[in-house]
């Protein structure tokens, strides 16, 4: 069974303004069988998924239709091809495949607000911890926060479970994509099973997505060093204000200033920095976006 001949039949194209062109190429098969496959026709035509049009390199077949019988002849065939710009994420002409495991990975960012703890505040510049007058920390405020939200969707033969399960919950553990170390948390990884026909070859993929936060402040704890108690010479010791009544000292029924090392501060508390998620290296982990 094969293709004895073929022609091209048309060309035709469409290009709504504001959106990208579709191509048609229409070839006509003659068969010495009725039961000659598709892709002995498509080969014969050299039109399979992914090659580009003879004029217009940047289009690539995306589509393809067969009609049997054309015409009333069970030894003739139509062959319809479309030709579209790659829209598997945007990527280059050069970069995209009909193969799904060889396409490159999909970037998405995305901006947001949350509201985090307020713990500091800024006198110009300068980041100082949020207090009365009296150096007296104000507890149970929060503050809007720009958060950037990064979704890289690739392709994999089998579900990457061990990077998952160690890049989960983890901070950068150097600068990346513009952010400081502890600005960037990987929130999770999910995958699909997917699958898809190329030139009658059935593949089967995952298809993964990754999903990295950054934090203008960063992931770490940022605390008011505050507390009941304070170091005296490595001896923890209770805190006492003076109560104006009777002129006698008792336990402080709120947190005091500490300075950072148990001490009690003269002014305001500082802050401490807490990390409390382990660090990797993300550039290893997930690369970057294509520029």
């Amino acid at each position: 069974m094969a293709v004895i001949s073929w022609r091209e039949l048309a060309r035709n194209n469409t290009h709504r303004f504001g959106e990208s062109p579709i191509y048609r190429r229409q070839f006509v098969c003659t068969l010495d069988n009725p039961d000659t496959t598709s892709a002995e026709m498509v080969k014969a035509c050299g039109v399979t998924h992914g090659s580009p049009h003879p004029e217009w390199a940047l289009m690539l077949v995306h589509n393809l239709e067969l009609e049997e019988q054309y015409e009333g002849s069970r030894y003739h065939a139509l062959l319809v091809a479309e030709y579209e710009l790659p829209s598997a994420g945007e990527v280059a002409q050069a970069e995209w495949s009909p193969n799904p495991l060889l396409r490159p990975d999909v970037w998405s960012f995305q901006t947001q607000g949350a509201a985090v703890p307020a713990f500091f505040y800024y006198d110009g510049t300068t980041q100082k911890p949020l207090t009365n007058s009296a150096n007296d920390f104000f507890q149970g405020l929060t503050v809007d926060e720009a958060q950037t939200k990064v979704v890289i969707t690739g392709n994999r033969s089998a579900f990457p479970s061990a990077i998952a399960s160690a890049a989960t919950n983890c901070v950068n553990g150097s600068a990346y994509l513009g952010g400081a170390a502890n600005t960037w948390k990987c929130q999770g990884i999910s995958g699909t099973v997917k699958y898809e026909l190329v030139n009658d070859v059935q593949i089967k993929y995952w298809e993964v997505k990754a999903e990295l936060l950054y934090r203008q402040t960063g992931w770490n704890l940022l605390l008011p060093d505050v507390g009941f108690n304070y170091l005296d010479g490595g001896e923890k010791k209770r805190a006492m204000v003076k109560d104006e009544e009777n002129g006698e000292y008792v336990a402080s029924a709120n947190p005091v200033a500490l300075n950072g090392s148990g001490a009690q501060a003269s002014g305001a508390p500082a802050i401490l920095n807490r990390r409390i998620y382990p660090q990797i290296d993300f550039s290893t982990f997930f690369g970057v976006p294509p520029t």
